[in-house]
C-alpha cells in the first residue's frame, strides 16, 4: 500500500475509455483503495451521490454531460460539495487548467500520465483535505479561523469579522485549497470572475486588507513569491 493511503477510502474514477477505467482502478486497488467507476457524468453524478467517495478521478472530455459540467454540479449540491477531485484530461491548456480549478478541482492530471504518480496525488490530496482542518457540511476550519458557509460568516477565536463579499470569498477559495498555492490569475478567474490574464494588483490590494482583518491569524495567509498566495495547512513550511 502507498504511504499515508487511507486504507479502505472510496475513489470514484469517471472516464468513457475503457482502458483508462481498468488501468487507474487497477493501480488504485492494488494501493489500498476501494474503485467505483462511472463512463458518463450523469452516471459519475448518481455515483458520487449513493456511493459518497473520499475522491473522484474526473475526466473532462465525457459524454453528455462534461467534466465541467459534473464538477459545477457536485460543488452546487450540499451532499457532494466537500468530495476531493483529481481532474484527468488530454486537454493541456492553461484555461482550461484554470477553469477547472477554479470550479474547486484539488489537483489536475494530464493524459497519458503515469499510474504511479496518479496514485501519489490521490494519497497526497486526501492526506492534505484530512490534514487541512475540520470540515463539515457549512464550517471549515483553519487554526483558529472558522468559515460559515450557509452563512456566509467569518471569526477569528470566536469573535467575528466584518468582511467585504470579495473578502469572503477570496478567504473561503484559499481555505477550500488549504496547503496549496493559489496563482493570482486562478484567483482573478474564481473570486473576480476576470479573465486569467488580466495584470493587476487587485488580489494583492485584498490580501493585505483580509490580513489586517485577520489579525494574528493573518500569518496563515501565505505569499509564495513569483506565484501567488495559500492558507498555510499544519504541514507547509514557508518558501
Amino acid at each position: 500500500m502507498s504511504r499515508g493511503a487511507p486504507a479502505g477510502e472510496r475513489v470514484l474514477v469517471v472516464d468513457d475509455e475503457p482502458d483508462i477505467v481498468a488501468l487507474v482502478a487497477y493501480h488504485l486497488a492494488k494501493a489500498g483503495y476501494r474503485v467505483g467507476t462511472a463512463a458518463t457524468g450523469s452516471d459519475a453524478l448518481a455515483a458520487a451521490r449513493q456511493e459518497r467517495p473520499a475522491l473522484i478521478v474526473l475526466d473532462l472530455m465525457l459524454p453528455g454531460l462534461s467534466g465541467f459540467e459534473v464538477l459545477e454540479q457536485l460543488r452546487a449540491d450540499e451532499a457532494t460539495r466537500d468530495m476531493a477531485v483529481l481532474m484527468l484530461t488530454a486537454r493541456r491548456e492553461e484555461p482550461d487548467r484554470i477553469r477547472g480549478l477554479s470550479l474547486g478541482a484539488d489537483d489536475y492530471l494530464a493524459k497519458p500520465f503515469s499510474p504511479q504518480e496518479l496514485v501519489l496525488r490521490v494519497g497526497a490530496i486526501l492526506r492534505r483535505a484530512a490534514a487541512g482542518g475540520t470540515t463539515t457540511s457549512d464550517t471549515i476550519t483553519a487554526g483558529p479561523i472558522a468559515i460559515n458557509r450557509a452563512e456566509h460568516r467569518v471569526s477569528v477565536g470566536g469573535q467575528l469579522l466584518d468582511l467585504t463579499a470579495t473578502e469572503y470569498k477570496l478567504l473561503l477559495i484559499l481555505a477550500e485549497r488549504r496547503g496549496r498555492v493559489q496563482a493570482r490569475a486562478s484567483l482573478l478567474e474564481a473570486v473576480w470572475e476576470a479573465a486569467p490574464d488580466i495584470q493587476t494588483r487587485t488580489v494583492d490590494m485584498h490580501i493585505q486588507r483580509l490580513r489586517t482583518k485577520l489579525g494574528s491569524a493573518g500569518d496563515l495567509v501565505e505569499t509564495v513569491r513569483g506565484f501567488g498566495y495559500r492558507l498555510k495547512g499544519p504541514d507547509t513550511r514557508s518558501s
